[in-house]
């Protein structure tokens, strides 16, 4: 058996399979795609289908995700939690740069709150340390935030163990967010700490930015096809066997790519199958 919940922060259960919103923006996160009421049937399809965790950011747009969830899901179901990040600034689709300090990341979560139309967000991530400003900080801003109720749960995105383990020295950390999936297994060091320390682990690019869905011919072919299954499900379904920590937050913009999707949360694999991945 494989949990299908992961109490986030110690204390709000989500499912496991969240979605995630990036691909509800254009190419490079920048701008919109395609038309407006599709992604507000997405999400709410998503809601529908059971999902609690919705991942997204200030800078997918930049602001259009957040604005799109609040079209979508105000008022909010009382078991949905929202995740949005902050600490990245974007302008034009390839240009960003990080800023962390820390009246920067406060007009960030403010502006994140409005687009939102929340009171609180529930999980906050710095989506990336910034080198010029010291992590205390950078920190000690989401700290602020969080006394203020304005967030009920710090994050972190993109970080090495080390960093992690020094952040927990600052502030209660409740998630991390950083890349791995089927083949690209960098952050394994960061996923033990999580498994450590009980933090949730939300990995993105959890199908290697769709780079999974078309390899072929290999171990995850034959162990889809045992399953009936996509490759891009398995692959899913084996990050939900890796940790009970956790939290893939796969995005599309496609009601039927999104059915696909969840439907990897009913994919029960062997030990051997996930020896063999």
């Amino acid at each position: 058996m494989i949990a299908e919940t992961f109490p986030l922060g110690g204390e709000l259960p989500v499912r496991r399979l969240g979605y995630g919103t990036a691909q509800l923006t254009g190419p490079g996160y920048w701008g919109p795609r395609g038309d407006r009421a599709n992604a507000v049937a997405v999400l709410r399809r998503a809601v529908e289908r059971g999902v609690t965790l919705i991942d997204t950011a200030d800078n997918y747009g930049p602001g259009i995700a957040e604005e799109l969830i609040a079209r979508a899901l105000f008022p909010y179901p009382a078991d949905v939690v929202v995740a949005t990040k902050g600490g990245v600034v974007r302008t034009s689709e390839s240009g960003w740069h990080c800023d962390g300090r820390p009246e920067r990341l406060r007009a960030m979560c403010e502006a994140s709150l409005r687009r939102l139309r929340r009171e609180t967000i529930d999980l906050y991530q710095l989506h990336r340390l910034d080198p010029s400003v010291p992590l205390a900080e950078q920190l000690g801003a989401l700290a602020e935030l969080r006394s203020e109720g304005k967030i009920r749960h710090i994050g972190l995105d993109s970080v090495t163990a080390d960093q992690l383990t020094a952040a927990l020295e600052l502030v209660p950390v409740a998630s991390v967010q950083n890349r791995f999936n089927l083949i690209d297994r960098d952050a394994l060091p960061v996923l033990e700490l999580c498994e450590a320390r009980g933090l949730a682990f939300l990995p993105w690019f959890p199908l290697a930015n769709g780079a999974l869905a078309h390899r072929g011919a290999d171990t995850v072919d034959s162990i889809a096809a045992a399953h009936g299954v996509s490759r891009g499900q398995l692959a899913l379904a084996w990050l939900l066997h890796r940790s009970p920590v956790v939290c893939p937050t796969p995005g599309t913009g496609s009601l039927t790519h999104l059915e696909e999707n969840l439907g990897a949360s009913a994919v029960r694999l062997t030990a051997a199958e996930t020896a063999a991945l």
